[in-house]
């Protein structure tokens, strides 16, 4: 299958998330993240831009009734920069992780400059 989009982890931001999930969400994240490489149009149910931001999408991913979002964004075109993570336990993403992840993303490009 090509490749469309490439996904690398910043700094250790997701990697620390990710290793502390059970074998099942590590697996269920493992999809989300291929579907994203190769998809042309990713539905919205796995990857949709935060509103109100620039540049910042979520990738959504459920199993069984717990759902994990992990913030993302891009850097040259197809390459998708994975930053913080977290399990949602409300109806609304806590502001707080909008701003970490903001942040995160500001860090990014003010790195790669």
């Amino acid at each position: 299958m090509k490749l469309i989009r490439q996904v690398v982890a910043y700094k250790r931001y997701f990697l620390d998330f990710y290793t502390q999930q059970p074998q099942n969400v590590q697996a269920k994240i493992e999809w989300t993240l291929n579907l994203i490489r190769v998809t042309y149009q990713i539905p919205e149910k796995y990857f949709k831009h935060m509103e109100g931001t620039k540049g910042l999408y979520e990738i959504r991913v459920e199993v069984g009734s717990n759902i994990y979002r992990i913030f993302s964004f891009f850097d040259k075109g197809n390459l998708v920069v994975l930053g913080n993570a977290f399990q949602k336990k409300t109806q609304k993403t806590p502001k707080q992780e909008i701003e970490k992840a903001l942040k995160i993303m500001e860090e990014y490009y003010d790195g790669t400059k």
